[in-house]
């Protein structure tokens, strides 16, 4: 008799126990935020909300956990936002248990009220707000550093940060989708404005182009801002480095502008890791294969396999 009602105790125990952890472990699942794998997702984000935070950033509570103790800020790219750069990845950071934060820079005078593109000014006026954002973070979640990850001019932006603005002690690990450390050649237009300085027309150039987009120039091949970051050393030797780039990169020409030789600094080649992926300059950053590789560069101690899916110039297809 002893022996049942001691069964029945621990049957007892059990079902209770079921019921306490079912609940929770459905709760968790539900907290799990959607990670589309589209641009077209960034569409109705932004006629929702115009220049929100995307799904997961910004939780000004967040508290870094053990194994992600560095908050990850998202740096989007020229003419896009913080709401249609990151409808991806900051879901998808914020699942796999990161404080995510992200910001809208370099917006020249007051915010449009439909669509607000980003990254205009000129970029060392940028890394100010991005120095002056990564220092909130910092006090908001009590971390010691940060984790950057950027896209296009989010890759070449924050390097002015970390080597002239003192972020190099405030970054740990750098990730960038699509970087040009090199500049761009696209269109022949760094040739076309170098030979305009030949002529002295560059500052008629100037006078057109920097009222619009201060940043512009800046992106070509030999530009005076890319002279600067490397007569100083675009990669600071204390930070961590992971370069993602694009065959079909039809912004960044030649693509290889991303990649880049030093001892703290690793190049991913998306196509060398999988032949299905035809993700050009945009479609990086909702690509599967690229998230594979930045999730391994932010937790190298815990590496997972990275997928390999049909990658296309608006999407995946999975």
């Amino acid at each position: 008799m002893r022996t049942v009602l001691s069964s029945l105790a621990s049957l007892l125990l059990a079902v209770t126990l079921a019921a306490l952890v079912t609940p929770a472990v459905a709760q968790a699942e539900e907290e799990q935020l959607p990670v589309p794998w589209s641009l077209a997702a960034a569409v109705p984000a932004q006629l929702a909300a115009p220049n929100s935070p995307p799904p997961g950033a910004n939780d000004w509570d967040c508290e870094p956990s053990q194994r992600h103790p560095n908050p990850v800020v998202l740096v989007h790219g020229l003419g896009a936002n913080q709401t249609v750069n990151w409808q991806t990845f900051s879901p998808l950071l914020a699942n796999e248990g990161y404080c995510v934060f992200s910001l809208t820079y370099g917006v020249p005078g007051d915010p449009l009220p439909v669509y607000q593109p980003g990254g205009l000014l000129p970029m060392e006026r940028s890394a100010e707000e991005l120095a002056t954002f990564v220092d909130r973070v910092l006090a908001s979640t009590g971390a010691a550093t940060v984790d950057i990850l950027g896209h296009s001019e989010g890759t070449l932006m924050p390097s002015y940060y970390v080597r002239f603005l003192g972020g190099e002690s405030k970054v740990d690990k750098y990730v960038s989708l699509t970087p040009l450390w090199q500049g761009t050649t696209l269109l022949g237009l760094s040739t076309l404005y170098q030979h305009a300085k030949l002529f002295g027309l560059d500052k008629v150039v100037d006078g057109v182009l920097d009222p619009v987009c201060g940043s512009c120039r800046q992106f070509l091949q030999g530009s005076d801002y890319l002279k600067k970051l490397h007569a100083k050393g675009i990669f600071a030797p204390g930070v961590q480095y992971t370069n993602i780039v694009t065959r079909y990169d039809e912004a960044v020409v030649p693509y290889t502008s991303g990649i880049a030789e030093a001892p703290n600094v690793r190049n991913v080649v998306l196509q060398e890791e999988c032949g299905l992926d035809f993700a050009e300059h945009a479609a990086v950053a909702a690509d599967p294969v690229a998230a594979g590789h930045v999730l391994n560069a932010l937790d190298p101690a815990h590496p997972e396999p990275v997928p390999c899916v049909l990658g296309t110039p608006l999407g995946a297809v999975r």
